[in-house]
């Protein structure tokens, strides 16, 4: 197995070779000095056109794209020079759809000039400008003009509190807030408009209910029919998990005396360990909470057989949670087929505004809940001695909402909705596949999460021993591409797999081909460079974590 322990004495070796550089301007450094002539022991006499740091082809900063035949095929060119590579000629079955939504978000029209800077304005006259191919879906995804259009005219046209107030705007501002809520119900198929409780993202909706559940901090509660955790119960999660669902259940346990469990990462793929799961569930199991879709493997956990296991070998009543942050914006969600308790999302990655996603809990269970927050709107009768509860979802949202930034996620589930969850998962499935082969073929790189062949979520972290991920996602920025580099909050899974940090290429509606063309284009010629620096890597007994102190180049 590929290992990055080795990674920082190559690293390392990089900064002393090129501080003296670094005393030249940002333009000299990166157009200069590292053109593909300057390669160590590089021979080459290229005559083709450079702009920036390394030769990549031409990307113009026009976000006109191409559009393939509806009749395209997904198979490789039959083309009879059978030395032209097979991504040549392929094409996806749906390419219009990208060049169908691209012009609905203005920011991918951006351009970069040779310095790495922002270009405003018309750039098409200039060839040394690059385009903006956006790779970061999986930790924010772009917004639509809809969505955007939402937040202003709420701002402009509705702006009041909602519930209570008896003028118009505050009827206005309560209608739509409320018709959100009633979008996001529709879109994951609640059973019940009540069972929807808008929070901040994702990690406030897993903390929300693990408070919750923990609020006695192990006693039992005043009122028996709450539910609650306590000493020797067991909480089972996985080492694949973001933070935001190991943190909080270690905060529980501190709290309770429960006990924490974790189903190994398997060491070749990270993916599920069935047979271990099942022999973590039994008696005490109380809590089971697990991703949807891996933000670092881009593998699709088996959740149908996760809850057959949890109801048959768990304590009765065990609860299931879902962490669907990777799973809701990217495919269609049926939390009443999946059957579990629970599920948490994030409205930013799914074309919605920052600040807002939401909890799914069935409705009896949510009410037999204790508040998670106190303050206005969450109460029934409040006197001085005690107060009572209003049902949910009411009761888990205290004070004054993110009214904007729900009316903005209600806008952005009609957008999906509108193009379609099927078609969009469809696609994604497609051309996630597409980047999967492609880093596959990449010298030096090796791909985390499923084999290719293997359904993936459209994403592909990945690690190189010739140039740590920070370094890496730096070099690619100059040019325009835009990836993710670190532990994507999900140190124990990067651990578990022998690594410190990975990149990370994530894709959404808007992605195309030929993104993903420009990506590995620019990242074979950087690995090139990186590789012409010198050495097998560095050190090869270098012990794990010793990248946890390496400071990046950049």
């Amino acid at each position: 197995m590929h290992n990055m322990t080795n990674t920082p004495t190559k690293a390392m070796t990089l900064t002393s070779l090129i501080v003296p550089i670094l005393q030249l301007s940002r333009h000299e450094f990166f157009a200069t000095a590292f053109a593909p002539s300057s390669y160590i022991g590089s021979t080459s006499t290229s005559t083709s056109s450079h702009r920036g740091i390394l030769p990549t082809p031409s990307r113009s900063s026009s976000s006109t794209l191409p559009v393939a035949s509806s009749s395209a095929s997904v198979t490789a060119s039959t083309d009879s020079d059978s030395s032209k590579p097979w991504w040549k000629d392929f094409q996806l079955n749906d390419s219009s759809l990208a060049s169908s939504v691209i012009n609905d978000f203005p920011i991918l029209s951006t351009s970069f000039d040779s310095d790495g800077k922002l270009v405003e304005g018309e750039t098409n006259d200039n060839n040394n400008n690059k385009r903006l191919v956006y790779l970061d879906s999986a930790a924010t995804s772009q917004k639509p003009t809809v969505v955007t259009d939402a937040l202003t005219r709420y701002y402009e046209q509705a702006n009041s509190n909602v519930h209570r107030g008896a003028h118009a705007l505050s009827r206005e501002a309560t209608e739509q807030y409320e018709a959100a809520r009633d979008k996001v119900a529709s879109f994951i198929n609640a059973n019940s408009r009540n069972e929807i409780v808008f929070t901040s993202g994702a990690t406030e909706a897993i903390n929300l209910v693990a408070s919750s559940l923990s609020h006695t901090c192990g006693r039992a509660p005043s009122d028996p029919r709450e539910l609650y955790i306590q000493e020797g119960d067991e909480i089972v999660i996985t080492e694949s998990e973001h933070h935001s669902n190991i943190v909080p259940w270690q905060m529980v346990v501190q709290r309770t005396g429960a006990v924490l469990k974790f189903v190994p990462a398997c060491s070749i793929t990270g993916g599920f360990d069935m047979n271990a799961f099942k022999e973590l569930i039994g008696p005490n199991t109380k809590f089971v909470s697990v991703q949807h879709v891996s933000n670092v493997l881009g593998s699709i956990n088996p959740i149908e057989s996760i809850v057959e296991v949890v109801r048959s070998q768990a304590a009765p009543g065990a609860k299931i949670m879902l962490d669907a942050c990777q799973s809701v914006p990217h495919m269609q969600v049926d939390v009443q087929a999946l059957g579990v308790d629970f599920i948490a999302a994030s409205g930013h990655k799914m074309c919605g505004p920052t600040g807002i996603g939401f909890l799914w809990g069935k409705e009896s269970i949510l009410n037999s809940m204790p508040p998670y927050k106190g303050g206005g709107e969450m109460i029934d009768e409040v006197f001085m001695d005690h107060s009572t509860y209003a049902p949910a979802p009411a009761r888990f949202e205290a004070g004054t909402p993110a009214i904007a930034q729900a009316i903005g996620l209600g806008a952005a589930i009609d957008y999906l909705t509108n193009i379609g969850m099927e078609r969009i998962h469809d696609y994604e499935v497609e051309l996630a596949d597409y980047l999967r082969r492609r880093l596959d073929e990449v010298k030096g790189v090796t791909v985390l999460g499923p084999p290719v062949g293997t359904e993936r979520a459209a994403l592909c972290a990945f690690v190189t021993e010739m140039v740590h991920p920070s370094d890496l996602g730096t070099f690619l920025d100059v040019e325009g591409v835009a990836i993710r580099a670190g532990h994507h909050c999900c140190q124990p899974l990067h651990r578990a797999l022998g690594y410190s940090h990975s990149a990370r290429a994530s894709l959404y509606i808007y992605n195309t081909k030929e993104d993903v063309d420009d990506f590995i284009s620019v990242l074979e010629d950087t690995l090139k460079f990186f590789g012409s620096l010198g050495g097998d890597g560095g050190d090869s007994e270098a012990k794990a974590g010793e990248d946890d102190e390496f400071v990046p180049l950049f």
